[in-house]
């Protein structure tokens, strides 16, 4: 299976700030989450731009 990676940085998105592969959200902001007690599917629910993390976790 070929590796993908799921956090980029781009200079051009967010001036570098590793993201989430095809979105703007933050890989910070899952560990902010994280960080402050709320479950992952908390912060599925609130990026839904990040459908592939819900998939995996099958």
């Amino acid at each position: 299976m070929p590796s993908v990676d799921i956090i980029v940085k781009d200079p051009d998105i967010l001036g570098g700030t590793p993201v989430f592969r095809g979105t703007r959200v933050p890989f910070e902001a899952l560990l902010d989450y994280l960080e402050g007690g709320q479950a992952i599917d908390e912060f599925l629910d609130d990026f839904p731009t990040v459908p592939w993390m819900r998939r995996s976790r099958r």
